[in-house]
């Protein structure tokens, strides 16, 4: 495979006919134009070791892959996983009895697909980490100060906050040093949770060498440095640009009769996309749609039932109550369990959630949910909880949808349109081995 460096963007061919063909649409098509980085080889061949190599996870048993593996199209294949203290992949992961974890990873993992494109201004689901254009370092993060500096990209910050998490990669307290760190904040600055990893690297031949060209043969690496590359790799790895629906755009490529009228409701009387608007089929904003609440959930500790708020936890406005980030759909018919907490294990059920979210949330069945593995009490605790339900009932703003069953039917056919099956597979692949020796996620 060639990866010269060079500018890439899809052809604008056919921008005008996409208008054109959107005549009468409530919502026109997308413009085929996105905006990728540069390539840099280099960083992209470095960027996938580190993506796999479990060296970052505090007890090296965790990748960025565990959670983002090309098995299960960049995700898990879970509503909600297992990230430290579990054993195996995807939907056959179990617990380790030598190392139980405290509780399932919050939210559901979403799939990395064209997550380098200009137009991704905010990641996680609540948009915690986003484009800030008033701070010196052009992003604003969770933690704010020294994890806002250094990064080249948000998608090079947002690949890097999972290391810190103790349910995803960091571990529990007292297991190893970056666990340790993490639990006494010390997370920046030299005996940082940020160094004690980028040491590790550093200490090892082969990845020290192939910083070497990337940073200079004198500069030590820093934890922005590995960032920079596993966000080059992904941005490289999974661009998702050649679906049925791009060539449609592009090439006035006709769809399938099925998956025409499925366009046609998408873009129109349907609705869809008021949200799911642009390309990558997202509006990059947030939005309350009585998604039903499992597992842990992301709320202060000190509350009885693990509420997640969502959008209201960073901007502390309780209009943004239970909003979340509108997720794009390329791939999505590959992407399954669907919400933020990943409530709907099949397309169709997601899809049906949308045409009348409040009758949906209250008639959820618990079996529809992805959860292969008993981890403790409290996986439906929300959704038993009537006074619970009816909170995220209250914040619904998505008005239902009357649809005949062929029309959800179509609609399904067109969201099979954005699919890439390229993309799925990935540029690059699973490397054979890592310069830390450690076993893969294969």
């Amino acid at each position: 495979m060639n990866l010269s460096p060079t500018k890439l963007s899809c052809v604008c061919v056919g921008a005008i006919l996409a208008l054109t063909t959107s005549t009468g649409f409530a919502n026109p098509l997308p413009s085929a134009d996105v905006d990728f980085p540069e390539i840099n080889p280099p960083q992209i061949a470095l960027g996938q070791l580190l993506f796999f190599d479990p060296i970052l996870s505090g007890n090296k048993s965790v990748s960025c892959a565990t959670c983002h593996h090309p098995r299960f199209n960049t995700a898990d294949g879970l509503s909600l996983g297992i990230g430290d203290g579990g054993v195996g992949l995807g939907t056959e992961r179990v617990i380790d009895a030598a190392n139980l974890p405290e509780k399932r990873i919050p939210r559901n993992a979403p799939a990395l697909f064209n997550l380098g494109a200009a137009e991704f201004v905010s990641f996680f689901h609540d948009g915690r980490l986003e484009v800030d254009k008033t701070r010196a370092s052009g992003i604003r993060t969770p933690l704010g100060g020294e994890m806002e500096s250094g990064f080249a990209t948000l998608l090079s910050a947002q690949t890097m906050f999972p290391v810190l998490s103790a349910d995803e990669m960091a571990g529990h307290f007292s297991e190893n040093d970056v666990s340790k760190a993490v639990r006494q904040g010390v997370l920046t600055g030299p005996g940082g949770a940020w160094d004690i990893l980028a040491k590790r690297i550093e200490d090892i031949p082969e990845y020290r060498a192939r910083f070497d060209p990337i940073i200079g043969t004198d500069a030590p690496i820093h934890f922005t440095d590995i960032s920079d590359v596993i966000a080059a790799f992904v941005d490289f790895e999974w661009r998702a640009t050649n679906s049925p629906f791009d060539l449609h755009l592009r090439f006035d490529q006709p769809l399938e009769a099925m998956a025409e009228a499925g366009k046609q409701l998408f873009y129109g009387e349907a609705g869809c996309a008021s949200c799911h608007s642009g390309l990558f089929q997202t509006d990059h904003d947030f939005h309350a749609i009585a998604m039903p609440q499992i597992g842990p959930g992301k709320a202060a500790g000190f509350e009885r039932h693990q509420r997640d708020e969502g959008r209201m936890r960073v901007t502390g406005d309780p209009a943004d109550a239970y909003a979340f980030r509108t997720p794009s759909l390329r791939n999505v018919a590959h992407t399954s369990p669907y919400g933020h907490s990943g409530a709907y294990g099949t397309l169709e059920g997601v899809v049906r959630h949308h045409l009348d979210p409040i009758a949906s949330l209250n008639a959820y069945l618990e079996s529809v949910a992805v959860l292969p593995v008993e981890l403790g009490e409290g996986d439906f605790a929300v959704m038993r909880d009537p006074d619970e339900v009816a909170k995220i009932a209250v914040a619904n703003a998505l008005k239902p949808v009357d649809l005949k069953e062929k029309e959800v039917a179509e609609i399904v056919a067109f969201l099979n349109t954005l699919t890439d099956p390229q993309s799925l597979k990935g540029a690059l692949g699973i490397p054979s081995s890592v310069p830390s020796g450690l076993p893969l996620d294969q």
